[in-house]
C-alpha cells in the first residue's frame, strides 16, 4: 500500500498566478508559509515554504477569492518533476498538487470601502460588525 497525502494550513506568501494551458485548462500556482511548531534557535526561518499548484475549479477559486496573507487549508499530494531550464541545466522541483483549497479567514477590507450593513441598521449590528472585525485580526500563529 502506498499513500501520498498532504494537508497544510498556512498563509499565502504571494498572490496566486493563474495561467491557461494550450488545451484551455486553468492552472494556478502560489506559495504557502507554514509556521514551524518549534521556533529554531539558530536564526533560520520559523516557517516552511511550499509551492502549490491547483487545477480547474480549484485554480479558479484560489485566483478569485484568495490573496497574499490569507490563511488557507490545502489538501493534496506531493509531486516531483524534472525539467530543463532555459540555461540548459537539469532541474527537479517538488510541489504540492492541491485537490482541495479552503480559505480559513475573511479578506481584510484595507480599502475601507464596501457596505457592511451599518448604514441602515441600528447600533447592535454596528457593534457586531466591529466585534467581527476584531476577530478577523486574531492570528493564532502570531507570537504572543
Amino acid at each position: 500500500m502506498s499513500v501520498n497525502s498532504v494537508v497544510l494550513v498556512g498563509r499565502l506568501t504571494r498572490d496566486p498566478e493563474l495561467r491557461t494551458t494550450n488545451t484551455g485548462k486553468s492552472v494556478c500556482s502560489f506559495s504557502l508559509a507554514v509556521t514551524k511548531r518549534i521556533k529554531p534557535t539558530d536564526g533560520s526561518p520559523d516557517a516552511d515554504f511550499f509551492n502549490i499548484v491547483a487545477w480547474g475549479n480549484q485554480a479558479d477559486y484560489v485566483t478569485n477569492y484568495l490573496a497574499k496573507g490569507r490563511l488557507v487549508a490545502v489538501e493534496g499530494r506531493l509531486q516531483s518533476r524534472k525539467y530543463t531550464a532555459s540555461d540548459g541545466t537539469n532541474r527537479e522541483v517538488v510541489e504540492i498538487v492541491a485537490s482541495n483549497v479552503q480559505g480559513l479567514d475573511r479578506p481584510r477590507d484595507d480599502a475601507g470601502g464596501g457596505d457592511h450593513g451599518t448604514a441602515s441598521s441600528g447600533g447592535r449590528q454596528t457593534a457586531a460588525v466591529s466585534a467581527a472585525a476584531s476577530m478577523d485580526e486574531y492570528d493564532p500563529f502570531a507570537d504572543e
